[in-house]
């Protein structure tokens, strides 16, 4: 893979605040406040795969200096772990991010793992609801599939990447070649969408 990734790295104070970055960027990522890492530890991987593959076949780059980046929830203490604890302050954080959302319109929600997957499809009112137990690995990988083979640049496009990759290989070898395929799956997937409909994205490096 290529040496190129990104030219703003997520700044460190970003895990304490609530939101970084600008609403007007056409690629959110939403996080569960519990495991602020993912932005670095799943993130910065793929977006370095994404990297390498735009540049590869467009030459240039995306700037992601003003990257949205937004926890789910404000506090971390409300992150439900069933599906009948989605209390009000759920509910209220749900409506609000729906508002933001439907004002702004992002072309791209990427979200980490169950609670932010199963929270950005009840603020598209989605049903049936879910519990978060339910996103297993397969069937986050089974909603990727999905959101890229049904990827419409008209619409916001949510986006489900695992919060954690875990091979079961009994062996390290077989878990780092796991880790590396993820990334590079998903990252090239991902790619491809935003080089079909570069367009649409005003994110490029001139």
């Amino acid at each position: 893979m290529s040496n190129l990734t990104f030219n703003n790295p997520i700044p460190l104070d970003a895990t304490i605040k609530r939101e970084t970055g600008e609403r007007a960027y056409p690629i959110w990522l939403v996080v569960n406040p519990k495991h602020p890492a993912v932005r670095h530890i799943i993130w910065t991987p793929v977006l370095a795969e994404i990297q390498d593959k735009v540049y590869r076949e467009t030459h240039t780059r995306i700037d992601t200096s003003d990257l949205y980046i937004r926890n789910a929830v404000r506090d971390s203490g409300t992150v439900p772990n069933t599906l009948k604890w989605w209390g009000t302050d759920v509910a209220q954080e749900i409506e609000l991010f729906r508002g933001i959302v439907l004002e702004h319109k992002p072309k791209i929600i990427i979200s980490f793992g169950a609670f932010p997957f199963e929270f950005l499809r009840r603020v598209y009112e989605i049903k049936p609801e879910k519990g978060p137990k339910f996103w297993s690995t397969s069937n986050l990988g089974d909603e990727f599939g999905k959101s890229i083979e049904n990827f419409d640049i008209n619409r916001t496009n949510r986006i489900p990447l695992l919060r954690r990759v875990i091979s079961s290989g009994k062996f390290r070898e077989d878990q780092d070649l796991f880790i590396e395929n993820y990334f590079h799956y998903v990252g090239a997937k991902i790619a491809e969408k935003i080089i079909e409909n570069k367009n649409s994205f005003n994110i490029w490096i001139e």
